[in-house]
């Protein structure tokens, strides 16, 4: 599924029974993309998609090896905010990260971004890796990966600013 059209389409597709694959290039240098998946000032900016209704009343980063994060987002139908949170398993800067999403408990997918130069654009691709093809059946059926493209235009919005 294409969000847009033209070069920075944001690209979602099943690559398998457990694989999600997003792919989208950003008019910006890898350096500042990579920044705004780091810095939680910024991450919290463009993260969660604005018609979701969902914000993001905290968010905690330390993008290393064995460093954790930790988002909590409110959501008008819930009654308590949503707690978000994994490890970081790789970082390696401007070019790849690495992390768990551990509040689904074993249900939860191990995210993989990179990062790739293109000069003045980078190339985003973002892979979410599930335990399971009843995980990602479930994933898709709630809604989960179904931000992926708005999320990346709010990204592509935020680096032109």
């Amino acid at each position: 599924m294409n969000e847009e059209s033209g070069n920075n389409a944001t690209n979602v597709k099943r690559k398998s029974d457990r694989e999600v694959v997003v792919t989208r290039t950003f008019n910006a240098p890898a350096r500042l993309v990579f920044e705004a998946w780091t810095k939680p000032d910024l991450f919290k900016l463009w993260w969660t998609p604005k018609s979701f209704n969902m914000t993001i009343l905290s968010c905690e980063m330390d993008v290393r090896v064995g460093g954790g994060y930790h988002l909590v987002i409110a959501h008008p139908a819930s009654e308590k905010p949503m707690d978000f949170f994994g490890k970081y398993l790789e970082v390696a800067p401007v070019s790849r990260i690495v992390w768990t999403n551990e509040e689904a408990g074993d249900q939860g997918a191990v995210t993989t971004v990179t990062f790739e130069d293109c000069g003045a654009e980078t190339l985003v691709v973002l892979t979410d890796l599930y335990p399971s093809k009843e995980a990602l059946d479930e994933a898709i059926k709630s809604g989960s990966t179904s931000g992926y493209p708005e999320q990346f235009k709010q990204l592509d919005k935020f680096l032109a600013a």
